[in-house]
């Protein structure tokens, strides 16, 4: 009989190595948007996927939604063409109320579809409007949806690049949690030094200290308010004192060829159109954060000013390290004494004025009468007897009206009875007053000493003027009473001013310091 069986032959296989098929990773974001991109030119279309985007949007622009249910909507690619009719409904809809400033619960990828048109140039009129509706959009979602952050704290610096809005650069630092890139840090940074340095933050000077501030026992205990509404004041003092006393401040000294170039790719990830401000934006900037002696004078200014909030704050312990030169410890000392202690009494409770709106009325119906009656008595006095008004019933209605006056005011506060109705009212009349010099001494004065004239207010130039009386004890306390206040208040926010711009205090005690005084010798009175 014949065999008809077969032998079985078996393979061998190696279950060491993994088949390629065993992992098959999701695409990046981007990688799916370049795909998306080289394919549609590849297959010859007229417009690319982004370019069909932004037709899209303009047709969608002006369009309102009524109201719609939600529907959930996600997509790695968002835009209108993957919406169904239900999803465009409800977009409509949300970004209607977005514009109208109510921001309902959604999906993120309705965000990115209204985010896109904004960053594409739909849906605004001017950059500043563009720039305020993606802010409120992170403000308003971003707790909702932190996804948000990672996109927004980059499309945001591109938009600032590209619209030329550099002023909002530390505005999107702030909302991002103090994150900058390097470049972009190290260039505000230079900006705001050079234009406005009262405009520096703490945030903005964290990354250049040698250490990382958030560890301090004392920032964690309570001292993060303080150190954020102090350390910028001071580096902002000590900086313009080094400009004028040494001729250049905190900024490291640069050569022309130290700048540098940085080329920045605009909205990665998003669905923009490159033909609108193309791929890319360059712009040039000191590399400030690799100077090691710019990161050893700012942390040593930031340890001693610690060291002395620490002390007003009672604080046990302080920073040990490398310290600042007694000049300039000396400064930030002396400029926290009074800062601090001016700072403190303001948080008092002020005089809380309240007016009689009856009672006004009723002054101003008994002066018009007064002022009728005189005006009768003085033209035609025969009137005035044949009318039996005599000039006892006139003084009585003045009298009347006086003490109706003082009535009509109450006040409530710890510093006592505020001005009165006629000591405000002549108070406005201050608004005018500003601090002047002889022509010819105001050409032979340095230019901080203009800029201090001109940021003092009517109460300061007039303290100034009681200081160079000959009764400045008595004329300071009147002064000082005339507006609610105290003496020791007036000239600490001169000292204030003057530390802003002088970069030294000008009252020592109750006088102007000797060494200034000259400089107040022809100010006009």
């Amino acid at each position: 009989m014949k065999d008809e069986s077969r032998q079985l032959e078996f393979m061998e296989i190696d279950l060491s190595e993994e088949p390629v098929t065993a992992s098959v990773p999701v695409p990046d974001r981007s990688t799916i948007v370049q795909s998306a991109h080289d394919t549609m030119q590849h297959r010859g279309v007229i417009l690319s996927s982004e370019k069909r985007f932004v037709e899209e949007a303009k047709h969608w622009s002006e369009m309102e939604g009524d109201v719609s249910p939600w529907v959930p909507f996600m997509s790695y690619w968002p835009t209108y063409g993957v919406m169904n009719e239900a999803q465009r409904k409800w977009y409509l809809y949300w970004r209607k109320e977005v514009r109208q400033g109510r921001y309902p619960d959604t999906d993120l990828s309705y965000l990115f579809v209204h985010i896109y048109e904004l960053i594409n140039g739909i849906g605004w009129q001017n950059a500043q409007d563009g720039y305020d509706q993606l802010k409120q959009l992170w403000v308003n979602y971003r707790e909702r949806l932190p996804q948000l952050n990672i996109y927004m704290q980059e499309w945001m610096v591109d938009y600032v690049l590209v619209h030329q809005l550099d002023m909002f650069l530390s505005e999107v630092m702030g909302l991002s949690g103090g994150y900058l890139p390097a470049e972009m840090l190290d260039r505000e940074l230079q900006r705001i030094m050079q234009d406005k340095v009262s405009d520096i933050s703490l945030n903005m000077l964290q990354r250049y200290y040698d250490y990382d501030i958030t560890l301090s026992k004392f920032y964690r205990d309570g001292g993060k308010e303080v150190m954020e509404q102090y350390i910028p004041r001071v580096t902002a003092l000590v900086h313009s004192y080094l400009e004028r006393t040494r001729e250049v401040g905190l900024l490291p000294v640069f050569q022309p060829n130290d700048e540098r170039t940085v080329e920045r790719i605009l909205f990665r990830k998003a669905v923009y159109d490159d033909s609108i401000y193309g791929r890319s934006v360059s712009f040039r900037y000191m590399p400030i954060g690799e100077q090691a002696e710019f990161v050893q004078m700012v942390t040593r200014i930031y340890r001693c000013t610690e060291n002395k909030l620490r002390e007003l704050l009672g604080f046990r312990g302080r920073l040990r390290g490398q310290t600042l030169e007694p000049e300039l410890a000396n400064l930030i000392e002396r400029y926290l004494d009074k800062a601090y202690a001016i700072d403190q009494a303001e948080t008092v409770e002020q005089p809380v004025i309240r007016i009689d709106t009856e009672k006004l009325a009723s002054l101003q119906q008994e002066s018009e009468y007064v002022r009728l009656a005189l005006t009768i008595e003085n033209d035609h006095p025969s009137e005035v007897k044949d009318d039996e008004v005599n000039n006892a019933d006139i003084t009585s209605n003045r009298v009347d009206a006086l003490e109706t006056r003082n009535e009509i005011t109450s006040t409530e506060g710890p510093m006592g009875p505020a001005p009165s109705a006629v000591e405000i009212a002549t108070g406005a009349q201050v608004e005018s007053i500003r601090l002047q010099w002889g022509e010819s001494a105001e050409a032979d004065l340095d230019e901080e000493w203009l800029i201090f004239a001109k940021e003092l207010s009517p109460q300061q130039v007039q303290t100034i003027h009681v200081l160079l009386g000959a009764s400045p004890d008595t004329e300071l306390m009147r002064l000082a009473e005339q507006y609610g206040t105290m003496p020791t208040l007036l000239l600490d926010e001169i000292n204030d001013v003057a530390m802003e711009t002088i970069g030294d205090l000008l009252i020592d005690g109750d006088r102007i310091v000797p060494d200034y005084i000259d400089v107040f010798e022809h100010v006009k009175r």
